[in-house]
Parts: C-alpha cells; sequence; structure tokens
C-alpha cells in the first residue's frame, strides 16, 4: 500500500491545521459516515504523533501517516489525496 499527497493538498491541510515543517497529519478510520471503501466508516483527520506508523509519506514539510491498526479500512489499495480546484478541499482516491 502506498501513501501520495499532492503539493496542493499539503498546502491545504498546512493551512488549515494552521502547520509548521515537520508537523504529523494522521488518516484514520472513524465509525459513521460515507465513504466507498468500507461501509459505516469514514476517514479522519487529526493531527497526532505516530504510535505505529504503518504507511508514511512527506509532501509540502508536512507527514502524513496511516496507523498500522487502521490499514484494514483501505483494503490494500493505494491512496492518493489530491485537492479538488473547484470545492477548494482535499480528495481521496483509491487505486
Amino acid at each position: 500500500m502506498k501513501l501520495n499527497v499532492s503539493s496542493k493538498a499539503a498546502k491545504w491541510y498546512k493551512d488549515e491545521f494552521g502547520a509548521s515543517d515537520g508537523t504529523p497529519i494522521r488518516f484514520f478510520v472513524r465509525y459513521g459516515g460515507f465513504n466507498q471503501l468500507q461501509k459505516g466508516f469514514s476517514l479522519g483527520v487529526i493531527s497526532d504523533e505516530p504510535m505505529d506508523a504503518a504507511v508514511t509519506t512527506e509532501s509540502g514539510g508536512l507527514l502524513f501517516y496511516i496507523e498500522e491498526k487502521d490499514l484494514w479500512y483501505f483494503d490494500g489499495k493505494d491512496v492518493e489525496v489530491e485537492l479538488d480546484e473547484q470545492r477548494q478541499e482535499p480528495v481521496f482516491l483509491y487505486h
């Protein structure tokens, strides 16, 4: 599994979180909501220190990661985070 965050999406997270270089951003599974991968679950985002990071990537000076305990949600798919220019918000693509 790979995680890729575009530079435009990374800038969005940097601005939204008021983050500086080196800030960790975690993608995690939360109960409820709607997502195309796992019915009844959705993806959450938080600035948090890694404990057991399974997948990491750096973009725009930020460290993005997914913990080992949340890998099941992605079902082995690669994750690409892009910025939707029209909505001005991140969009998650799964390959």
